[in-house]
């Protein structure tokens, strides 16, 4: 709990690994993921470091994987389960891996190529077939048309022998040419007039749509096309309708002279279509084995190749000693894990076989350390709603645990309801219980992950709804009567307050609490239902549902306390009225309560006087905290300015600071241990690097003033913009709330109102429409709606008192939390 509430106490630390073991070390750290590594090279460019020929076969490994992984995708090959996590392999097994993915790369690339060939092929024997089927009615025509085709006409002689071929016309002197091919079906248009352009009139196209579909070439896509035959006279007109074909990407087929060479080559062509179907089955069957077999092997091979290409990353981070034989690393790692960290260093250093082991150093800093928060799968979700605010600075008091409760329960103020709490807890808690399932883990589905990462989150805001509901006495609309209501209504009659005759005459009746007997005592738990019945419902509810840093010393008393002493004097002042006037008047005498708005408006005016006092000695300790709440704004926007400005001039001057360089240290420790002693005091004496060496860092007072005057007006300003935003609880609920009812009166209650036997036939078509408006709309819209503005409640109004969120987040090198470049390309 200490490390979610400050975060982990990080330290700065120097790993000094030998050459042979500094890799089997940086695997044993990526398996544990206990540090994050700094970069002691940042001039060095990354082609200039020692280990990017590494690098690069790694990266050319990762393309022939990712190559194998699409075409076992492509041939829908399932990939094994993914429990295995291999460790990094030897460097001395790096080229075996490497020429076994080669190998299997030229295979599959051979292989795939004859079969595209062989495809190809196939298509164009089958495009053959269909054209000689087709162009056969061209030439010996019925007298019915077919719709599609279309024939010019200057060659009247067609039209009247329909028997007579192409070589009959070829003896009659008309040198004729013929070209026929297969085109797409949205190019034939354009193709026809392009033709009618050009030729001037000399050709004949005859078409005719191919009935079933054929894969095009290119993309693989299963397209329309239709066969074409093209009469044209004259070789130049031929030429020109050659190029015309090849503009349009026509598929081009050579037209046999008679039906006796036609009937040969279609019976050849049935033949060679039978063997290349043999040939493509038995081709298809030995890539399938291929990729099954290399299925078997790529996830672990993907893991590998990952680990030894992020080993070699850390490795170009680090810096070598004046020898040559030892690496030199710098890492941020947290005090609790330094004896782990010791023991993974063994570790590496047994399995290398080094004869001197590798060892951690911890070294004084003053960088900032990175910030470091556990959580587990409970409330990592709260802090992401932190984090997506801003990392807290090292040490900082994190918001996540307050978040745990504050966020679910401002959720449910707003959209308090007991049955959708209900559905919204049981849809979240099936999400628990199934949370290791690897369908709902792994989806491509981003909204989907959104709601399952934050399954915890969702159960907090049901079981939170469920109890915001049972104080409302909401579900779905209606109260429940659960402990009988508290106010009677024979004690009316037996007053003689209500008579029989004025009962039928009114539509509205009022019930007086003051008449003895008519409020027995108040509803055990939230309202009483009969609240649900009266007229004024919505103004009750509207009056229920309303009432509803660290190691700097000057920061507390110079900025914290004026802060704390603006908003309590003010607002502060304003919650003590409202418990005070909740709890001294009664019903008896409320009309005689003093409104307290007017009282705190007349608190800033100086007008006491003018109204009724809600109590004795008000208007002297509205006064008081009125000049109180007045100062403090002055020690706010000039206090800290004003002190740092002493503290950087006036204490050196005066030679009462206890400078590092006036005293003698004899080890480095000590001086980093009285450095850490000052920074405690509140000091922030500028002169300390990394290094050690002394740098001073000039103060500028008027940025520090204009910062300060920044941060007071808005602070100010935000006091009451801020508390006036949490109205929105109020009007967010009762929205909720009437939308619910509306939706209950427009369609449940139709339903429900038809009393006849066809009533229960069309309540299941109702009931059916009331259940999707009631996901759709109450659940999901205003859910996402409450949710939203909870967000922001926490961190507008709430964070932005004390939570800066300036921090660096901690990225341990782990494997674990690198992704592949297989799964940046969805490819796992």
């Amino acid at each position: 709990m200490s490390s979610l509430l400050r975060g982990e106490e990080m330290c700065l630390a120097q790993l000094f690994l030998q050459s042979g073991s500094a890799y089997d070390c940086i695997s044993e750290l990526g398996e544990l993921g206990l540090v994050e590594f700094r970069d002691l090279n940042p001039s060095v460019n990354a082609f200039q470091r020692k280990h990017v020929n590494e690098i690069k076969k790694c990266e050319e490994m990762e393309r022939i994987l990712g190559y194998l992984l699409r075409e076992v995708k492509k041939a829908d090959i399932s990939l094994p389960e993914r429990d295995v996590n291999p460790g990094a392999p030897l460097p001395k097994h790096v080229m075996a891996i490497m020429e076994q993915l080669q190998r299997l790369e030229v295979e599959l690339g051979e292989v795939t190529r004859n079969k595209e060939k062989l495809q190809r092929n196939l298509l164009e024997l089958t495009e053959y077939t269909h054209m000689l089927r087709i162009t056969r009615n061209f030439v010996q025509r019925t007298a019915e048309r077919e719709p599609l085709q279309v024939q010019y006409e200057e060659f009247p002689f067609l039209e009247k022998d329909t028997m007579m071929d192409y070589s009959s016309m070829q003896r009659l002197g008309a040198k004729l040419g013929f070209i026929s091919g297969l085109i797409q079906r949205t190019k034939i248009e354009a193709f026809e007039r392009m033709l009618w352009r050009v030729c001037k009139g000399y050709t004949i196209l005859s078409y005719a749509e191919v009935e079933e579909y054929l894969d095009s070439p290119d993309t693989g896509e299963p397209t329309k096309s239709v066969v074409f035959l093209i009469s044209y006279w004259g070789e130049q007109i031929g030429q020109k309708v050659k190029k015309i074909c090849d503009c349009y990407h026509c598929h081009l087929y050579p037209y046999p002279s008679s039906n006796e060479e036609r009937n040969d080559v279609v019976e050849g062509l049935r033949t060679r279509i039978q063997d290349l179907h043999t040939v493509l089955y038995r081709t298809e069957d030995y890539l399938r084995q291929v990729l099954i077999k290399a299925s078997e092997s790529v996830y672990t091979w993907v893991i590998q190749v990952k680990k030894m290409k992020a080993i070699y990353y850390i490795l170009n981070l680090c810096s070598f000693d004046v020898t040559n034989k030892c690496l030199i690393a710098e890492v941020w790692c947290p005090v609790n894990d330094i004896p782990t960290l010791r023991r993974a260093l063994e570790e590496g250093s047994r399995k290398s076989g080094a004869t001197v082991p590798s060892f951690v150093n911890r070294i004084p800093t003053n960088d900032t350390p990175p910030t470091l928060i556990r959580t587990n799968k409970f409330t990592s979700g709260f802090q992401s709603i932190v984090d997506a605010y801003g990392v807290g600075s090292y040490r900082e008091v994190n918001p996540a645990p307050f978040t745990i409760i504050t966020f679910p329960f401002l959720f449910a103020v707003m959209f308090g309801d007991l049955g959708h709490g209900v559905i919204m807890t049981l849809f979240a808690f099936w999400m628990v219980l199934y949370e290791n399932n690897r369908k709902l883990k792994r989806t491509r589905n981003e909204i989907w992950n959104t709601f399952f990462e934050g399954r915890y989150i969702i159960l907090m805001m049901g079981l939170f709804s469920i109890y915001t509901g049972l104080i409302y006495n909401d579900c779905f609309s209606k109260s429940l009567n659960i402990f009988g209501s508290g106010w009677s209504v024979k004690a009316m009659f037996n007053a003689g307050v209500w008579k029989m005759d004025g009962i039928h005459g009114n539509h509205f009746l009022t019930l007086d609490p003051n008449v003895t007997g008519v409020f027995t005592g108040p509803y055990p738990l939230g309202i009483d239902p009969i609240w649900n019945l009266a007229s004024n419902r919505l103004t009750f509810l509207n009056s229920y549902k309303m009432k509803m840093h660290f190691r700097k010393k000057y920061n507390v008393y110079l900025v914290f306390l004026p802060e704390l002493l603006f908003l309590l004097c003010l607002f502060g002042y304003l919650v003590f009225m409202i418990l005070y006037k909740w709890l001294v008047f009664s019903a008896k005498d409320s009309r005689q309560a003093p409104s307290i708005l007017i009282h705190f408006i007349n608190m800033f005016l100086m007008q006491g006087d003018a109204v009724q006092p809600l109590y004795p000695g008000q208007n002297g300790l509205q006064v008081f905290l009125v000049v109180i709440a007045v100062l403090s704004v002055p020690v706010l926007l000039l206090g800290k300015p004003l002190y740092l400005y002493w503290l950087h001039n006036g204490r050196h001057r005066l030679g009462m600071y206890r400078g590092y360089e006036r005293v003698r240290r004899n080890s480095e420790e000590e001086l980093y241990l009285l450095r850490a002693h000052d920074m405690e005091e509140g000091s922030s004496h500028s002169d300390l690097s990394s290094s050690g060496e002394c740098q001073t860092e000039e103060f500028d007072f008027a940025d520090e003033l204009l910062h300060q005057a920044i941060h007071t007006i808005e602070y100010c300003l935000g006091c009451v913009s801020n508390t006036a935003s949490y109205l929105r609880l109020w009007a967010l609920s009762l929205a909720h709330a009437q939308l619910s009812e509306v939706l209950w009166a427009m369609v449940m209650r139709v339903g429900l109102k038809m009393d006849t036997t066809l009533g229960v036939l069309f309540l299941v078509p109702v009931f059916g429409l009331f259940a999707v408006l009631t996901v759709s709309i109450l659940l999901v819209m205003e859910g996402l709606s409450a949710f939203l503005h909870a967000l922001r409640l926490h961190w507008v109004e709430f964070q932005n008192k004390f939570y800066s969120g300036m921090g660096v987040k901690f990225c341990p090198f782990a494997f674990s939390l690198l992704p592949s470049s297989a799964e940046h390309e969805g490819l796992l």
